[in-house]
């Protein structure tokens, strides 16, 4: 892998070394470093998971769940199975360990975007979709009415706040739809509710 090649290298640096052209004892002593080492290293190991990534084997565990829990409850009752039925339909396995099963297993981790609208005149600046998940905390930028156009725009980004962290919204910008809502016409105090 990359650290047989990193050797093969370094042997040949060795020789150049000896005859001491211009910058190849600095390149040596990068190569022969420890952190460098140690990140190939890091890399490798990355490397080989990714091509022995394990596969789910099934996308629906809530589902098969269901089917086990009514296989159980035609099968004899027993004081295991019977345990068994009320751990598979506890709330804890059933909505949070299966449903993230599902959620990895699908891999549909980002929300879907609406489809660009068709109405879009030729003439329109370059529109950006934007997609921010504020999961409970505040967007981090303000908006106003542009007092020419009466378009609703940002008119500052918090410095470290979601949007400034996001690097997708910036000063200036033209807010169009909300949440798949229009803005136009609203009023900033509307819009602040949408969001």
């Amino acid at each position: 892998g990359v650290s047989h090649v990193l050797t093969l290298v370094l042997q040949e640096l060795s020789l150049l070394c000896k005859r001491d052209v211009n910058g190849v004892g600095m390149l040596y002593d990068l190569l022969r470093s420890h952190w460098l080492q140690a990140l190939l290293k890091i890399y490798e190991c990355l490397q080989h998971y990714l091509g022995k990534r394990p596969a789910p084997v099934t996308l629906q565990a809530r589902a098969l769940n269901r089917e086990v829990i009514e296989l159980l409850r035609e099968a004899p009752q027993s004081g295991e199975i019977k345990e068994l039925r009320r751990l598979l339909r506890s709330p804890h396995l059933k909505a949070a360990l299966l449903s993230a099963h599902d959620t990895v297993a699908q891999k549909d981790f980002e929300p879907t975007l609406p489809p660009l609208p068709d109405n879009i005149p030729e003439n329109e600046e370059a529109m950006r979709i934007v997609c921010l998940v504020k999961n409970n905390q505040p967007l981090g930028a303000t908006i106003k009415r542009h007092e020419i156009t009466g378009d609703i725009t940002v008119a500052r980004v918090i410095h470290g706040g979601l949007a400034d962290r996001s690097g997708l919204l910036y000063a200036g910008d033209k807010l169009v739809e909300v949440n798949g809502v229009p803005v136009e016409g609203l009023e900033p105090e509307q819009v602040i509710n949408i969001l």
